[in-house]
């Protein structure tokens, strides 16, 4: 098994890791819960993440990469491409590639990359459903330069488990404290830690089946509490990430 001393994490509100509370007014994520794994089975670890939500696969290209290259570290996740997605217009192509160039930048310094794949968004978000397409181009082209660059990839939206709502965050766009928890699991596995197998693919128990009453209920307060918020944040030309700064921006002992 390699062996890594410094990880660093990249990319958007995914790898900050809403919604995923820590207890202390902000947040945990998939990222956190990952280094907490490596450093269980490696002590001395060290951990930065350098993710801001918000943030769009060129953004995270041109501000947090070379910070990234900077640090130096052996082990490193690079997951953008959502919020581009969520715009007008969409180029799999250049999202895809530029995931690629920056795996290819941090692996010629001999770090271990990782990135994975995203859900169907149709299942979590029945107004997504027009997006299918584009998360499947994204995962298809995401693939192919993961095969070339020779990062790791976790394939988290071939399986079906990954677009469970139980897994997601009432705003739909983020997975919750069990769904960052899976996430960080899955990494562990991919990344070949011991004492981690596959049941992180495993399916959850059959919920029940909701009225049409309640599931009409949980459409109005979806778009009053997040969808209208982001349109009008959107028409305004602003973004979750004004303001916001990396969350550990240098790299400093994972405890346990």
């Amino acid at each position: 098994m390699t062996v890594w001393h410094r990880y660093v994490a990249i990319g958007d509100s995914t790898s900050e890791g809403l919604d995923d509370p820590d207890g202390r007014g902000g947040y945990r994520g998939w990222a956190d819960r990952f280094a907490h794994h490596v450093a269980a089975a490696q002590p001395g670890l060290e951990y930065a993440n350098l993710a801001v939500r918000g943030k769009l696969t060129a953004e995270i290209q041109t501000e947090q990469l070379p910070v990234a290259l900077e640090l130096r570290p052996d082990l490193a996740t690079v997951v953008a491409g959502v919020n581009d997605m969520l715009r007008p217009r969409f180029d799999a192509d250049d999202v895809a590639g530029r995931i690629g160039e920056m795996q290819a930048a941090l692996i010629a310094t001999g770090a271990t990359v990782l990135t994975f794949t995203m859900p169907d968004p149709g299942r979590v978000m029945p107004m997504a459903r027009p997006l299918r397409g584009r998360f499947a181009a994204y995962n298809d082209k995401l693939r192919q330069v993961s095969a070339r660059t020779g990062a790791i990839l976790l394939d988290l939206g071939a399986h079906e488990v990954a677009g469970d709502p139980r897994l997601w965050s009432t705003d739909r766009l983020h997975a919750n404290s069990a769904g960052h928890e899976r996430i960080g699991y899955a990494l562990a596995w991919a990344a070949g830690l011991p004492g981690f197998d596959e049941t992180w693919s495993q399916s959850l128990p059959l919920e029940p089946i909701r009225t049409r009453r309640q599931r009409a209920a949980a459409e109005v307060a979806w778009i009053r509490q997040h969808l209208l918020p982001w349109v009008v944040r959107h028409a305004r030309g602003q973004s979750s990430g004004d303001g916001i700064t990396a969350k550990r921006p240098l790299p400093s002992p994972v405890e346990a």
